[in-house]
This record gives C-alpha cells, structure tokens and sequence, in this order.
C-alpha cells in the first residue's frame, strides 16, 4: 500500500508542502527485521501483529556471526579457532531470530507463515540456529518443516562447530542421506570432535567409508582434497583421540594410502621430493610417520596393529621416518623393536645404513637418536664411507658435531683412501669442518682417532691456531704432546712454523720436547729462528728457561738469547745457574759477541765481568768488537774495548823502548802494568816503575826530529807516556796504531781506576 506524506505544517490539505510516497508495507516490514536483529520481541511482535507486514521480507543488516576455522600446527593436532566477523548480509525475520536464539519470536513468526525452508547467502535458518549452538529452536525449526536440505547444511555446520546433540537431532529427522553423513563424520575427525564421531558411528555412520575431504598439514605442508578413509583423515590432522576411538570401532589399516611425498630408486636408493600426493601409496603406518604426532600416540596405536618391519621398495618404516626428518618417529619405532642398523636394500646391492641416511640429509637431531640407540657410530657403506665422512661430503656441521661428541672415528678412510678431514678439504668445505670440531673439543671433548697419522686431534688444534682449543687438550692426561705427522712434526713444531707465539708458549709450558726433528732435521727451535716473529718466540724459550731452569731446549741458549736481547736481569740470573758465558751457540757466537752485535754495553760489561772472552772469534772470522763496529758508536764498543785494553796492559807485551828521547838505539823490553798501583813497569828499578801522567798515540815533535834522520820517526805502533815526574818515554808495540791506540786505553784506564780506588 502506498501513502503519501508531506515535510512541516500548514493551514489546509497539503497547503505549501512538498508531498512524496510511501511504501508503508516495506516500512513495516523493515521495522521488524530490525526489531529481529535486536531482539526487541515487544516492537517485532507489533511489527508481525500489523495486517501489512510481509514475515518472510528479505533486507540486509550488518550481521556478527560465528565462524569456526582450521589452523594447523607442526606435529600438534589441527586447532578449531572460534572467531567472529562482522558484514552486511541478506537477512529474514526468522533468520535473525533463529541467529540470537530469541525462542519466542522464532515461535510466533513459525506461527505467522515464516518460511522454514527460505535460503539465504547464508544457508537456511537451520543453519543459523546451529551455528549458534541453539538446540531447541532447531528442533522447533525441523518440526515446522525444514527441508532435506536444510538439515543436511545444518549437519554439516553442526560437525564444523563440534554440537553432538545438534548432530543426534537432525540425524533423528531421517531426512539426512548417507553421502553427507559420511561428509559430516569426516570433517569431525579432521577437526578433533570426538563425542560428534562417536554420535555419528552410533547412529550408523560407517567407519570406513571413504569420501573425499580436504587435508590440512603445516608439516609436511598439505593443503588438498583427497579420496581416504576418516581413520587417515584424523592421522593427518593428528588426532589422537579420534584415531583411537576409529580403531576400537574396528577402522581397517590394511589399505593403502597415496599422501606420500618422497619416492626413491630402488635400484641407487637415490630419494626424490615429488610433492604430496604424488608418491606410490604406502601402508597407514606411514602415513603417521610422515604426518608424525608430537607425542607419538598415533604411530604407536598403529604399530600395535601392524609390524614395524614392513618394507616398501627396499626401505623399512625406520628409513622413512629419517627420511622424512622426524626424530619423534625414529625414536618410537625403536622403542617398538625396529631394527636401529637396518639396511636399505636396492637392486644394484648399493648397501647404506640408517645412520648413513641421517648425516647425508643433515638430520643432527635423528642422528643423535639413532646414536642413542645404540647405533655402529663407524658403520661403513659399500664404498667404505662412515657418517662421519658423509657429513663432511654433504657439509653438515651439526652431523658433524653431534658424531664428534658421540666419539666417531676420524682416523678411518674409505676404500678411495679419504678421511673425513680430506673429504672436507677437497670439498672446499675445511673452514666450517675445523670450526665445528673446534667448537666440540672447547666443549671438552677430545676427537677419537684411531690412527693419529690420519688425524691427530693435537696437530689439527694446532694447525689451526685456536689458543682456546690448544688448551683443551694440553691438560689431558691421554694427550701425547710429542706426537709426529708423517712428515715428522710435532705440534709445537707446527705452532713455530705458523708463527703461532702463544700456541708455542702453552706447549713448552705444557711440557712439549722441542728437541724432537722432523724429517728434514729440524726442531721447534730451528722453526723458530725462520720466523719472522724470532724475538717473540726465543722470549718465550728464554722465559720458560728462566722460570724453570730448565737446559732441556736443544738447539735453544738462553744465555745467548738473554744477551741478544739485553735484558741484563736475565743474563745475571742465567749466570748464577752455571751457563757458560763462554759457549758458542750452533751459528759460533759467544753471548758477549751477540750482546756486542745488538749494542747492549750493559750485558757486555756484565759478561765480561764473568769471565767472557773479547778474544774468540766465530767461523767467519769475527769477534766481539768487529760485531759491535758494524753498529754506529754504542756502548758496547766501549766496553770491548776497555777491557781488550786493560787485558793487555796487565798482561803485558814485548814492546821496543827508546832511550834518552830517542838518541839511542831502541831495545825490547816487557811492558805492563801494576792494576793495584796503577804502576806501568819495564823493569825492576824505580826508573823503569812509574805512574803515568798522560800516553797519547804517536811520537812527540822532539822525537821525531831525534829519529827523523833513522827514518823511524813515524812508524805505526808508536806510543809514549808522560810520567809523574814529567819525564817522556816512547814505545813501538806490534800490531801498529790501533794496537798503540789500545795500549794508551789500558794505561790510562788503569791509571784513572788506581788513582779513585
């Protein structure tokens, strides 16, 4: 019916107003819808009381409605997350009634003529009400005539949100056909409603009918529709007591499933990822190992049922399982009784274990299960590999790790000869492979090796710098620090020759015996002098000598290092403890020659004053003060010297003396000195023991005019002295002005040294 209403007041029929239609019918009927939707019963029973209203007018409102959806998790069952979403729908008054669980007006609009069986984008009202969960209306909504397939989409709602007693009414309405019971009865298994499976089986569902369904998995990830049994359907959504309730019911596990993702050649053993699905079907046991349950439950019902020793194209449940990745499966068919060294058996009799196909899969948490159990750690493959050298093949570093620590041989070859080190090196993968050994001996646990000439856990810390590592193994009583390589090195031969100074300190502390030689005839200490980083080296040498006395460092002087060095604290100490200041070490230098090279005064003057020989020279001619010249003016020139001079002086020599200032003829006389009386004697009278004032190199004038006509006024050696009574007396000694110019050193030196004693 259409009215006609008009905007503001006026004298008289519609007088000055706008006048305009109106549908009172979709007015009134709108109102209801939403008197409905705000479960107003009062202003919706007024609504349906009007002779106008249509019950079954179709609008939209804005309709918050219960959803329930799958969220699938990695080894846990698949999880039904209630939420809620909010959006504008195409809506009757009975849907809306049936939506809020509003009892009353549901009745009165059934009583009106409201269609029981008008479908929505929605469903059916059925639908709502048990969506919502509301058990009476929807027998009030059956009894009023709900069509099949109205129950039918109510059964399947009610199955998503797990409502048993939902489920037990409409089957009880005898409209439901077996196709969609069977439907209902597998999306409760796949979403875990155990009291709804349980209705559904006691109401005549079969237990193993087929139907196809959509599988949901995160691992493996599945996503599909697939023709199975409901007991696969639970599996694979991981179930567990849906699959136990489906086995007591009597579910067959005899038929085979097609879920699979891995395929392999049975001739090489070679394993293929060809997606879900798309693999050979297999038994159900399979299938719950590679849709594994965290906490095994599944598998372990299935094995209950069926052996665990049943292969598949030469591999059994075991290698499935490592195949697969899953540690959780491994562990429970072991502790069902599989076979831990079970092998895997192809056409071609290429032979490989369990433990071979954890390390060349990189599976470190499997193979540690597996290890375990009590697995052959060395167990080899037909080419003689061990999983050890298949980690290093496949770079693997947590295999790697996990074998270490578990004590696998690294001292084994295969049949090609290679050693896990070797495989590593040529694989270019030798960094990683050290570094993870590395890691498990800083742990605490030392490598085994069966042949230490394959690999030695010493030499390879060594070799590798790792001070941290070095020190891991030192303090272990098994460790033998003197072990050789086929080349004859030791490991502190291999920290000298790859400079690495504190790695050689730990080992010489340590005990190590630096003179054992390789092959070639050296020793740690020859390495050592071939470094670059020598000083640091022979420090530590020098520092281990002096802390505990120790003279065991052949090839290594101490004194001779403590003097090239200058450190005079050392030199004194050394001393004290018997060193020979005198001793030539293995190039024929003395100490004092080294300290004099280096121009160290100090050590020389206290070298000498034990006993050190200026005099000595080495194989290439070379004495102290030749090696102190090469430097510019230092010290320990001056200290030679002074000592050379004073040498000579107290000692004495056959000189030629001239008399009465150079008129008569020289005569040879034996010159010294007295050190107590700094008294420089030629004989035994007074005259001929006197205390010199000056000496100076060379002749004086009156001299040489004297001797000019001889023709020996300038000849090389002459030196002269001035006495205390200022009397002049010249000398020619052998060996000419240099030896002159040592002469007046020693004279004046000791004068000087009587004169302030």
């Amino acid at each position: 019916m259409t009215v006609f209403g008009h905007s503001g007041a006026g004298v008289g029929f519609l007088a000055g107003k706008q006048v305009f239609p109106v549908n009172y019918e979709a007015e009134v009927c709108r109102r209801l819808l939403e008197a409905s939707h705000s479960n107003d019963l009062t202003l919706a029973l007024e609504c349906i009381a009007d002779p106008f209203v249509d019950v079954n007018f179709v609008g939209d409102v804005c309709l918050k409605v219960r959803k329930a959806e799958v969220v699938t998790h990695a080894e846990l069952p698949n999880e039904v997350r209630i939420i809620y979403e909010e959006f504008k729908t195409d809506v009757t008054a009975l849907f809306l009634a049936a939506h809020n669980g509003n009892v009353a007006l549901v009745r009165k609009l059934l009583s009106t003529g409201a269609d029981v069986n008008h479908k929505l984008f929605r469903g059916f009202p059925t639908t709502s009400a048990v969506r919502e969960g509301h058990l009476e209306i929807l027998e009030m909504l059956v009894k009023a005539g709900s069509s099949q397939q109205a129950c039918e989409e109510a059964l399947l709602e009610a199955s998503c949100h797990g409502h048993a007693r939902i489920v037990e009414v409409l089957m009880g309405s005898d409209l439901i056909r077996p196709r969609i019971a069977i439907h209902a009865f597998f999306t409760a298994c796949c979403r875990g409603y155990v009291n709804v499976v349980d209705t559904l089986l006691k109401l005549g569902v079969t237990v193993d009918a087929t139907n196809r369904v959509l599988l949901q998995s995160s691992k493996p990830s599945l996503h599909t529709n697939v023709d199975c049994t409901a007991l696969v359907a639970a599996i694979v959504s991981r179930q567990v007591s849906v699959v136990r309730l489906l086995l007591e019911a009597g579910a067959k596990t005899d038929g085979p499933v097609q879920l699979g993702a891995w395929s392999w050649d049975a001739a090489s053993g070679e394993e293929f990822r060809v997606g879900a699905g798309l693999a050979d079907p297999y038994a159900i046991t399979w299938c719950a190992v590679e849709y594994f349950e965290a906490t095994g439950t599944i598998l372990q019902m299935l094995l209950q049922r069926l052996d665990s020793c049943t292969s598949h194209s030469g591999r059994t449940l075991l290698h499935h399982a490592i195949l697969c990745g899953n540690a959780g499966a491994v562990s429970v068919l072991l502790k069902c009784g599989a076979y831990v060294e079970s092998p895997v058996k192809t056409t071609r009799n290429i032979e490989f274990r369990p433990i071979h196909m954890a390390a060349r899969r990189g599976f470190s948490s499997v193979l540690k299960c597996l290890i375990d159990f009590g697995c052959d750690l060395d167990a080899r493959t037909d080419t003689g590999d061990t999983a050890l050298m298949i980690s290093a093949r496949f770079k693997s570093e947590d295999c790697l790790k996990v074998l270490t620590r578990a004590g696998a041989d690294f001292g084994l070859v295969n049949v090609a000869g290679e050693s896990a080190i070797s495989i590593a090196a040529s694989n270019r993968w030798k960094l990683s492979f050290q570094g993870a050994v590395l890691e498990v001996i800083q742990s605490g646990k030392v490598p085994k090796s069966s042949n230490t000439s394959v690999f030695s856990p010493l030499l390879f810390v060594a070799r590798s710098r790792d001070l941290l590592s070095l020190k891991a193994l030192v303090g272990r009583g098994e460790i033998d620090l003197d072990s050789q390589d086929e080349q004859g090195f030791s490991a502190v031969m291999i920290t000298a020759a790859e400079g690495h100074v504190e790695g050689f300190r730990l080992l010489v502390y340590a005990g190590a015996n630096v003179k054992l030689q390789n092959k070639s005839g050296e020793t740690a200490v020859t390495l050592c002098v071939l470094n670059p980083n020598r000083d640091r080296f022979e420090k530590v040498l020098l520092d281990f000598a002096l802390e505990q006395g120790s003279r065991n460092a052949a090839g290594f002087y101490a004194l001779h290092c403590a003097a090239r060095c200058g450190d005079l604290d050392a030199v004194k100490l050394l001393t004290t403890r018997g060193y020979d200041v005198n001793m030539s070490n293995g190039d024929g230098y003395t100490p004092l020659m080294l300290a004099a090279r280096e121009g160290h005064g100090r050590s020389c003057e206290f070298l000498i004053s034990c006993g050190a020989r200026c005099d000595m020279k080495n194989a290439m001619g070379e004495t102290a003060l030749s090696l102190a010249r090469k430097m510019q003016k230092n010290e320990a020139e001056r200290v030679i010297l002074d000592e050379l001079a004073r040498k000579l002086v107290l000692t004495g020599a056959q000189v030629k003396k001239h008399i009465k200032g150079g008129k008569g003829s020289p005569h040879m006389k034996i010159l010294t000195m007295v050190e107590a009386a700094g008294i420089l004697r030629w004989g035994k009278s007074s005259r001929r023991n006197v205390v010199c004032q000056e000496a100076e190199v060379g002749p004086s004038l009156r001299f040489q005019k004297m001797r000019q006509r001889k023709g020996d006024a300038e000849l090389p050696g002459i030196f002269r002295v001035i006495t205390a009574k200022n009397k002049e007396v010249h000398f020619v000694c052998e060996g000419g002005s240099e030896m002159a110019a040592l002469w007046v050193r020693g004279i004046k030196l000791v004068t000087r040294e009587a004169i302030f004693r």
